[in-house]
């Protein structure tokens, strides 16, 4: 016999499970239209991948999770998209959210499958991606991908695998008439998910209100090493937690998982929804739902497509309108109250409560905390309820989660017992929603920083090679100057042009030349003729006269640098200056004798002509 263990609080609310298992399981039927939101679990939520007006095959993906944590969404049937549009959805703030509506087309065509015959043929990572692609997540709590959490970190054995079956909050039975009509699918599940684990101990822990489903799943597991372990009805032993410390007498540290302590824990939903995915080639696109309630003339547990509006469930329990008091999604302890009938079944839908003004009524207004101690009693977390009420109301949001405020797993059990009508949980989601806004506000500003950061260090990274380079261009700007200089002094060692501007100087002097051996042959009389005398022109004399007063400039300018620089070009331009200053004076004596010769009138020679 297993060994078992209590955890601390717990209460021991009315049950009222009998009101839905006295029917087996029934077909919920095919809806006039199926409402698929696209974040149906934990994580980011899926892109559609199809487009209005498409048709689409039962089992298609019409939903998948690009980048990041998530699963895809399948369409339950075939049909043709209707719209992707923001519907109602399944939420405490009666939010809508972006959603794919499916007409279905009543032909219920299947899109090929792929079962996998022996599956142990296969790498535990070709298993995990079947699951993942089956888009399977947790069916019994927040819905965390199933792929994910069944590949733990390599540093954290999993010795002990439990399966779920504790269902211990009142009126749900899905999981109770799931044990006793297919056990044999969950025994299915639960050997896949040993085989990819390896654990050293399978258990099913089963509260001892279910004395059928006990029975189911031992004859299942005849002949296996699996454990059915029987334990007490106490709220809220089927949650995580609680169910791993009464199995194996451990408890999971506080901002840790199961998977810290070596054990894992899944639902039996979640089996047979890998069982099907696997053996069958199924995607997870229907589900086992509980209508109940007094408001109800037919209840029990439906097998129903994801998608089905909360309305047709209703109708095919047989509601009445008149008497439906509240609408309650989950259970009376952890479920939410629904504003519109329009919110479709997801994957983590497991009840929904037609109750009557007598049977959930209003609850009375809230009084002052007496101090009593009663939801620290309860408390199955051994948290101090009162101290983090206080902190939530006061908006304390540190001092809160500083006395463990995240471990509180919402079970409802403080305010269950609360005599002053306080609703505590209402408190700590509050808190928990604010503070969980404060972090994420904090990761924006420190990634808005962290990019102000990378971005002024590639600013400086910019400017440095920039700086770089530039010292790189005057380096090579220098050493071209200095090969110039260079091949200018060679040039100048071998009486050659020093640079452009003397060869423009050789080109001046040969110019003057002509111009002087042109007057002397005009000077001279001709033996024919009687002789004449050329009028000067002064216009030309005065423009070589500047030319050479500017190379007088130029080459007094390159003495001055020869003169800072190299002392061996001094003497070569000095004698350049001298012969130039000689250029000069002669072009200013023949501008004078120019000058003269207009100011004393015409000759007689040019006056006989």
């Amino acid at each position: 016999m297993t060994q078992l263990w209590d955890f601390s609080g717990g209460i021991h609310p009315p049950e009222h499970k009998d009101i839905s298992t006295a029917r087996p399981i029934r077909d919920a039927g095919m809806p006039a239209q199926l409402v698929l939101p696209l974040q149906q679990h934990i994580g980011d939520p899926a892109e559609a991948i199809v487009e209005v007006g498409e048709r689409v095959l039962k089992g298609q993906k019409i939903a998948d999770v690009k980048t990041g944590m998530g699963v895809p969404v399948h369409a339950p049937t075939s049909g043709v998209i209707e719209s992707i549009a923001d519907f109602p959805v399944p939420h405490p703030s009666g939010m809508a959210d972006r959603c794919i509506t499916l007409k279905p087309d009543g032909e219920d065509q299947c899109c090929q499958r792929s079962p996998v015959a022996d599956y142990r043929s296969l790498e535990r990572d070709e298993v995990l991606q079947i699951i993942r692609d089956a888009g399977i997540s947790g069916m019994g709590g927040a819905g965390f991908p199933t792929n994910i959490k069944l590949r733990p970190p390599r540093d954290r054995k999993v010795s002990t695998l439990i399966l779920n079956g504790a269902e211990c909050e009142p009126y749900i039975t899905a999981d109770d008439m799931t044990m006793r009509e297919k056990a044999d699918e969950v025994v299915a599940g639960l050997k896949i998910m040993a085989w990819i684990l390896r654990p050293e101990r399978c258990v099913i822990g089963i509260e001892d209100n279910k004395p059928e489903a006990i029975a189911a799943l031992r004859k299942a597991t005849e002949g296996t090493q699996t454990e059915i372990a029987v334990v007490p009805t106490k709220y809220p032993s089927g949650g995580e937690k609680q169910l791993i410390q009464i199995l194996t007498g451990m408890e999971v540290p506080s901002g840790g998982i199961p998977a810290d302590i070596g054990v894992m824990c899944q639902n039996i939903g979640t089996a047979v929804a890998v069982a099907n995915a696997v053996l069958e080639g199924t995607p997870l696109i229907s589900r086992i739902v509980t209508i109940t309630g007094e408001a109800v003339r037919e209840p029990g547990n439906f097998e129903t497509l994801i998608g089905t509006p909360i309305k047709h469930l209703l109708g095919q329990a047989g509601v009445n309108q008149d008497a439906v008091s509240r609408l309650v999604l989950g259970g009376p302890m952890m479920g939410y109250t629904l504003t519109t009938e329009a919110v479709p079944v997801i994957k983590t839908t497991n009840c929904v409560i037609a109750a009557t003004a007598a049977e959930l009524p209003a609850p009375p207004p809230e009084q002052p905390c007496i101090r009593c101690g009663q939801c620290a009693e309860a408390c199955p977390m051994e948290l101090l309820p009162q101290q983090l009420f206080w902190h939530a109301k006061a908006t304390e949001f540190e001092k809160a989660e500083h006395l463990n405020l995240f471990d509180c797993i919402e079970c409802g059990a403080c305010s269950y017992v609360c005599p002053s009508s306080i609703p505590l949980v209402q408190y700590y989601r509050f808190a928990k929603g604010e503070i969980r806004a404060q972090q994420a506000e904090q990761l924006k500003a420190d990634r808005a920083r962290e990019r102000f950061e990378a971005r002024q260090a590639r600013l400086e990274r910019e400017q440095q090679e920039k700086e770089l380079r530039r010292k790189e261009r005057a380096q090579a700007a220098a050493e071209a100057a200095a090969k110039k200089q260079a091949e200018a002094e060679k040039a100048a060692a071998d009486g050659q042009a020093v640079d452009e501007r003397a060869a423009k100087s050789a080109l001046v002097e040969q110019a003057l030349a002509r111009k002087k051996a042109k007057a002397q042959a005009s000077q001279s009389p001709a033996p024919s003729a009687p002789p004449t005398e050329e009028k000067p022109d002064i216009e030309a004399l005065e423009k070589q006269l500047e030319q050479a007063r500017s190379k007088l400039e130029t080459m007094q300018g390159m003495l001055d640098d020869a003169k800072a620089q190299q002392a061996d070009n001094v003497e070569k331009l000095e004698r350049a200056v001298a012969k130039n200053h000689d250029r000069v004076q002669r072009a200013e004596e023949a501008l004078s004798e120019a000058r003269e010769k207009l100011a004393a009138g015409p000759t007689e020679s040019q006056t006989t002509h």
